[in-house]
């Protein structure tokens, strides 16, 4: 039987990026996965020219949909959007006890904003606490914490360890924005930090990196590893998504990694 896992984000009609993304994921690393829609999106590898939200009654009634008779086993979020999308997610998870991979997007690849500023606080406040495993990049850790960006291996375990401290279970500070030939993620825990460092790749193509890297996260979960050795493994496997990326040639921007490259002949 394969478990399940659920995700909760917005539409990429390109399908590099979230549920598309999530959902190539899954399936890839052998998830069954479902889906909730917080939003239709009208965006290619170049950029984002619409975006419709789901009315919240109608995210509500997907949640309720799925738990009420799929056996979730990890749920991945990741668009929500607005303040009180945020909180009628977070009302409705309250019940869930299976982990939780918060995956905070704020912009697109594109450049277009994803989240709005008055809903930081609702992020903040109602769903980081419910996270098992929060990973934002570097932009978003700063906008959550309301700091310049840290580029430093000192300053990212800081950032990281002040994410902690407003209560999510754990917390993977994403290093792809970074600088230098060797990317480095850190995952804060109550363990302390650990690094976890990979080559960085030459490529335009890592539209949907973060989207696929929670889900790939979601799915160890679900799958019943424990939190460092999903990340662990989400993180190797991700490298290999991105290595080949370029063997796809998707759209003319900013192409999608490959989720599938461990499967395509």
């Amino acid at each position: 039987m394969a478990p399940i896992a659920l995700t909760i984000a917005g539409s990429d009609s390109g399908g590099g990026a979230g549920i598309q993304a999530d959902l190539k994921t899954f399936s890839a690393l052998g998830v069954y996965g479902a889906s909730v829609i917080t939003a239709i999106t009208a965006q290619n590898t170049r950029d984002v020219t619409a975006v419709h939200p789901v009315p919240i009654d109608v995210v509500e009634a997907q949640i309720d949909a799925v738990l009420g008779d799929l056996d979730v086993k990890a749920i991945k979020i990741g668009m929500l959007g607005t303040p009180d999308l945020i909180r009628a997610v977070a009302a409705r998870l309250h019940g869930f006890d299976g982990p939780i991979v918060l995956d905070p997007v704020m912009v697109a690849k594109s450049g277009a904003t994803l989240l709005a500023d008055e809903a930081l606080e609702a992020l903040r406040t109602h769903l980081l606490p419910l996270a098992t495993v929060l990973t934002p990049n570097i932009p978003e850790a700063a906008k959550l914490l309301d700091q310049p960006e840290e580029l430093t291996a000192c300053g990212l375990q800081r950032q990281g360890q002040a994410l902690f401290d407003m209560g999510p279970g754990a917390v993977l500070m994403k290093g792809g924005h970074g600088l230098g030939a060797v990317c480095t993620d850190w995952l804060i825990s109550a363990a302390g930090a650990q690094a976890l460092k990979a080559d960085r790749i030459t490529t335009k193509n890592t539209h949907g990196t973060g989207c696929t890297l929670s889900s790939a996260i979601a799915a160890g979960l679900a799958r019943g590893k424990s939190l460092e050795t999903a990340v662990h493994a989400a993180h190797g496997w991700l490298h290999q998504a991105i290595l080949h990326a370029d063997d796809l040639s998707v759209g003319h921007g900013h192409g999608p990694v490959h989720h599938f490259h461990g499967v395509w002949a």
